[in-house]
C-alpha cells in the first residue's frame, strides 16, 4: 500500500514538471490563431463530465489473534489486493478568481467497488468481500492555470472534496463509514476546440477519516467480528481520469 502511495506522488511530480518543461518552451513555438479566446474572461464557467477512478483502502492491521473453541489461534490481515474501475458522472461550476486562479464545485456520482481479500498466518486469501460503493461527492478545489498558449493551457488543482456513500452494506466482514472527505491534488490541461473546451484531468484523492466501524453490534453472525478486530484503521484512497466538456 505505502508503495503504492510512493509510486503516486512520483507519477504525479513527473507529471508536474512535463507541465512546466512544456510551459516553459512555449515561447520557442509558433503563434496559431485561438479558439474561443475569451471563453476564460467568463466570471463563470459551466460544464458537464464523466470519467473513470480506481478505488483503494489503506488498512492498518493489527496481529489480532482469534482463538477457536478447539484451542486453535488464526490471525487475519486485510488488503485491497484487486481493483475494477469505476466510473463517474457530475456537473462543473468554475468561477474566474483573477487571471491564472480559480474556484471549482463539481457535484458528481461516483459508482465503484473494491474487493477486500483477508489473508491468513501463511499468505493464503481465504475470505474476500466485494464493497461497493456510490458516492454523493461536492468537490471544492481551487485551480492554478498557466499562460495560455495557442489552444492548449496547463494547470493544477486542490482542495476537498466531502463524500457520501449512499450503498452501504451491513452483515459482512467490514462495515464502512457512510461519510468521509478526500483531500485531492491533481494535474489537467485546457484544450480550446473551435465549439466547446475539453478537459483531460489527472486527480489523486487521499481520505482524511477511518472509515472502519469499529463497533458492529449490527452483526447477527458474531464470528464476523474477527475481521472487524484484525483492523486498526482503514484510509480511502482513489486515482481518477476525468474528461470535462464546457
Amino acid at each position: 500500500m505505502k508503495q503504492r502511495l510512493s509510486t503516486s506522488f512520483t507519477l504525479l511530480a513527473m507529471m508536474f514538471l512535463a507541465l512546466l518543461c512544456q510551459t516553459n518552451s512555449v515561447s520557442a513555438q509558433e503563434r496559431k490563431v485561438q479558439n474561443r479566446p475569451y471563453i476564460d474572461a467568463r466570471a463563470w464557467h459551466y460544464g458537464f463530465l464523466f470519467g473513470m477512478h480506481m478505488q483503494d483502502i489503506e488498512f492498518v492491521n493489527n496481529g489480532f489473534i482469534n482463538t477457536l473453541e478447539n484451542g486453535t489461534e488464526e490471525s487475519w490481515y486485510a488488503d485491497v489486493a484487486s481493483y475494477t474501475p469505476g466510473f463517474s458522472v457530475g456537473v462543473l461550476g468554475e468561477a474566474r478568481l483573477n487571471t491564472y486562479f480559480s474556484f471549482r464545485v463539481i457535484p458528481s456520482m461516483l459508482f465503484g467497488d473494491k474487493t477486500v481479500s483477508y489473508f491468513d498466518q501463511l499468505g493464503k486469501v481465504r475470505v474476500q468481500q466485494a464493497v461497493k460503493s456510490t458516492y454523493l461527492s461536492i468537490p471544492l478545489d481551487i485551480k492554478y492555470s498557466a499562460q495560455r498558449f495557442n489552444n492548449y493551457r496547463p494547470y493544477l488543482v486542490a482542495g476537498l472534496s466531502p463524500v457520501a456513500d449512499l450503498t452501504i452494506k451491513k452483515q459482512k466482514e467490514i462495515l464502512v463509514q457512510r461519510f468521509d472527505c478526500y483531500v485531492e491534488v491533481g494535474v489537467g490541461c485546457d484544450f480550446y476546440l473551435p465549439f466547446f473546451k475539453l478537459i483531460p484531468e489527472l486527480k489523486f484523492c487521499f481520505g482524511l477519516r477511518d472509515i472502519i466501524v469499529q463497533n458492529r453490534q449490527d452483526l447477527i453472525d458474531k464470528n464476523l467480528l474477527k475481521y472487524t478486530q484484525s483492523i486498526s484503521s482503514g484510509y480511502s484512497k482513489m486515482l481518477m481520469l476525468t474528461l470535462y466538456f464546457e
